[in-house]
């Protein structure tokens, strides 16, 4: 404890951060939250004096916007697409490499790097390897095929190239793609939350359990996955909230028009409505956008918690 004599000196110590949160992080907030109930309000047009009436006509604007429910539509999708997928795929990997000591390091860094590398540059990987341009040379209709890396592996089992992300390609394709990417890009955060849980486990549950002639699936489910559910709330609450903020790995794949070239914002989703507004000078609908997110994630978190109190053993 500090003297209370002596707690001026925290207060200076602890000064610059508190006002780097103030100017960065709460009068962002609060002024977030006043632009939504300014109805139209620009910041352009607040330079030249311009007045806005108090009033909630930005969340109704918002809601009635032709592309709202598209773009909620596909951030929901792809929260319910990748959460379960990546969390599982999460613990199956942990319990593989907490079971084996040799390379145990050396797995473990593989499996974070993706966690340290620009999400545009490995959506921009992931666009060549799920790439395929069609060029006409030679004869009338004759077609060659540039395929990317997947459609070659899928030619190798016979398949016939799918055009994943081009133009001309469908909805269900996109979908498969960012699912992918977006569970790939997910899993090294989860896998290392998930083995720390693990290696923090006593041994002891599972010599008991071998004692007693315990299955593996058994142990599984009976021992680990329970002693593991605080790791698991967290990866999946976690995991909800970074889903409904998807938006650059869309951007590295498909670019800002969000969509193939002949279908530009099919994917986009609730960050990048925000983004559009903004970038459109229309910062109450932005604001008021950013707060129909902030309630979605609220409500999901809050759902999230409350299953977690009957599911989860500390």
């Amino acid at each position: 404890m500090v003297d209370s004599k002596q707690q001026w000196k925290a207060w200076i110590y602890l000064a610059p951060a508190i006002v780097l949160l103030l100017v960065f992080t709460v009068w962002p907030i609060i002024n977030t939250v006043r632009m939504a109930f300014l109805e139209n309000y620009s910041g352009l047009e607040t330079v030249g004096g311009a007045t806005f009436q108090f009033n909630a006509q930005n969340f109704v604007k918002v809601v009635k916007y032709k592309y709202f429910i598209n773009c909620l539509k596909n951030t929901v999708l792809l929260c319910v697409l990748t959460v379960p997928i990546s969390t599982m795929l999460a613990l199956l990997i942990a319990v593989g490499l907490n079971s084996i000591k040799p390379l145990q390091k050396t797995l473990q860094t593989i499996f974070f790097l993706p966690y340290v590398t620009n999400s545009i540059a490995i959506g921009m990987v992931f666009a060549a390897m799920f790439n395929m341009v069609g060029i006409n040379i030679g004869a009338p209709g004759q077609n060659i095929v540039s395929a990317g890396i997947i459609n070659n592996l899928l030619g190798v089992f016979g398949a016939k190239p799918v055009n994943w992300i081009n133009a001309g390609s469908g909805y269900f394709q996109n979908i498969v793609v960012m699912t992918v990417y977006i569970v790939w890009n997910a899993l090294p955060f989860k896998i290392l939350i998930l083995l720390g849980g693990l290696q923090s486990i006593n041994k002891q549950y599972y010599d008991a359990a071998h004692v007693d002639g315990a299955s593996r699936s058994r142990i599984f489910w009976r021992i680990t996955v329970p002693l593991l559910s605080p790791m698991l709330a967290y990866v999946i609450i976690t995991g909800f909230i970074g889903g409904f903020k998807e938006y650059t790995s869309i951007v590295g794949i498909f670019g800002e028009k969000m969509g193939p070239a002949d279908d530009a914002g099919r994917l986009n989703t609730m960050v990048g409505f925000i983004y559009d507004a903004l970038s459109t000078n229309k910062q109450g609908r932005a604001s008021a956008a950013a707060l129909i997110l902030f309630g979605i994630i609220l409500v999901v978190t809050l759902i999230n918690l409350r299953v977690s109190k009957k599911r989860v053993h500390y």
